[in-house]
């Protein structure tokens, strides 16, 4: 036999074991247990806008826009006031820092506006 066809250590190795693993199937899969269907963790909310929807408290039948509270005013925890708008006048509503997190968990909570030109109007949140 010449010395061009024999094998250094290294190279026997590497091709012992490629011939070892010729045939054999190698399956991966995530850590943890055998369970099929896992159970998913749990994801913190995320705040959204919440729009509140406007209805008439007194005689005059006429609309003003949904109050909206930003996302970012819920997470603040600082008490707010909305300004409603239109029908030519506004209306405001105060929110105070408990009523805010419980419209954040989806509680539903109405507020009176204040009272601006003869009537007021009923905010309800969620």
């Amino acid at each position: 036999m010449s010395d061009e066809n024999l094998l250094s250590r290294r190279e026997f190795t590497v091709e012992s074991a490629l011939a070892m693993l010729a045939g054999v199937t190698i399956t991966i899969t995530g850590c943890g247990s055998d369970n099929s269907n896992p159970t998913p963790s749990p994801t913190p909310p995320v705040a959204s806008d919440k729009t509140g929807t406007v209805s008439a408290a007194g005689s005059p039948s006429h609309t003003h826009a949904g109050a909206t509270i930003t996302a970012a005013q819920l997470t603040a925890g600082n008490a707010i006031t909305l300004t409603l708008t239109g029908s030519g006048h506004t209306h405001t509503v105060s929110l105070s820092q408990a009523e805010l997190s419980q419209i954040s968990a989806g509680t539903r909570v109405s507020k009176d506006s204040s009272n601006d030109f003869g009537h007021t109007h009923t905010v309800t949140f969620n």
